[in-house]
């Protein structure tokens, strides 16, 4: 029983997370770009892929804790949408990235830090891990090269 509860609580935290960017409105391979745009609004940025398709990035910041990069193939149908503040996402952040493969894989970051006397650049994302606690997933840069130094996790401070 609490199995099947907690199948259920999953279901509709996935809905309400899709409801809150107009998801549950289109429809993969038959909804078109101007479709996405008009249910979920203009994107942060376009990323032009090497085969004509795009992916459009809605991060749902500074406060949110979803950032969705969504899928357009080449003849301009929805392909996919993902969430990108995940987990297994930020495993996927290696030392050695630059700047531009880390917005690409996580969208645009809620702040920028910048500590001179660290040679650092901190970008920082919220996000949810389980279904409620808040922690903030952070990308290390060093300032004169661009690129990852390390990542790391913290909680959020109160008062």
């Amino acid at each position: 029983m609490r199995t099947l509860l907690g199948f259920f609580c999953s279901l509709l935290m996935l809905g309400c997370q899709q409801s809150e960017f107009g998801l549950e409105k289109l429809t993969k391979g038959v909804s078109t770009e101007a479709d996405v745009r008009s249910t979920m609004g203009e994107p942060e940025i376009v990323w032009e892929e090497h085969n004509g398709s795009r992916t459009l990035e809605y991060p749902k910041g500074p406060a949110g804790h979803r950032t969705y990069m969504v899928d357009i193939d080449a003849q301009g149908k929805l392909r996919d949408y993902t969430q990108v503040l995940t987990n297994d996402n930020f495993a996927t952040i290696k030392v050695g990235m630059t700047r531009e493969e880390v917005r690409r894989k996580l969208g645009k970051p809620r702040t920028v830090g910048k500590f001179n006397l660290k040679n650092e650049e901190v970008w920082d994302w919220r996000y949810l891990e389980g279904p409620s606690i808040e922690r903030f997933f952070n990308v290390h840069f060093d300032l004169e090269t661009g690129k990852v130094t390390r990542t790391s996790v913290s909680d959020p401070t109160y008062g």
